[in-house]
């Protein structure tokens, strides 16, 4: 039986839920490369790290702050820790009027993997579209399904071009799930069987 796959993601229809703000750094400046957290490399970031509630209301053991930048809970940081260490860094953050321990999830790994023909649409930039240093990457991806053969040993990283998703494997969905975190959506995204 093959492993599956599945989007991570912020529910954002939780009724209730808060709204974080943009990363800044120590002394409360927005982070000029907060996009250096969600695009599926390492980053050498070393200063400390808060993030500002923009809407107050439940805390999430996940959610997405300004940029979709992932933060969690250190139970969830836990699980990450444990079942994909090598594909994976956290970063401490402070957030305003929180006394646990939060971590921006930075995935570090970008793979090759979304299989077009089996992904109900995927688009390309080209030369018409204007953007020149985009052409060949996605313009927008519907229905993604990623090719297992082609991601080595990576368990948690982002699609190569389509850095805007996070994908995990089962045992970290199921993980997930047992400990109850909120603010979790997933997505299957693996082969059609």
């Amino acid at each position: 039986m093959s492993l599956r796959y599945f989007e991570l993601a912020d529910d954002v229809y939780i009724e209730g839920r808060w709204e974080l703000g943009h990363p800044q750094d120590a002394q409360g400046r927005d982070l000029e490369d907060s996009w250096q957290f969600r695009m599926g490399r390492p980053s050498s970031w070393e200063g400390s790290l808060r993030v500002p509630v923009e809407i107050p209301g439940n805390t999430l053991d996940y959610s997405h702050a300004a940029f979709g930048t992932p933060v969690v809970t250190s139970r969830v940081a836990a699980i990450f820790e444990r079942l994909a260490p090598n594909d994976i860094q956290l970063f401490p953050v402070n957030i305003e009027g929180q006394s646990d321990d939060f971590f921006i999830l930075n995935a570090i790994r970008r793979v090759n993997c979304i299989d077009d023909e089996a992904s109900e649409e995927a688009r390309y930039w080209t030369p018409k579209n204007g953007l020149t240093e985009k052409v060949g990457t996605y313009l927008s991806v519907w229905g993604m399904r990623i090719d297992t053969t082609r991601l080595g040993s990576a368990r948690v990283f982002r699609p190569l071009h389509w850095e805007v998703v996070l994908v995990i494997p089962e045992d970290i969905k199921l993980a997930l799930e047992s400990i109850g975190a909120t603010g979790v959506q997933f997505k299957d995204v693996s082969p059609l069987r």
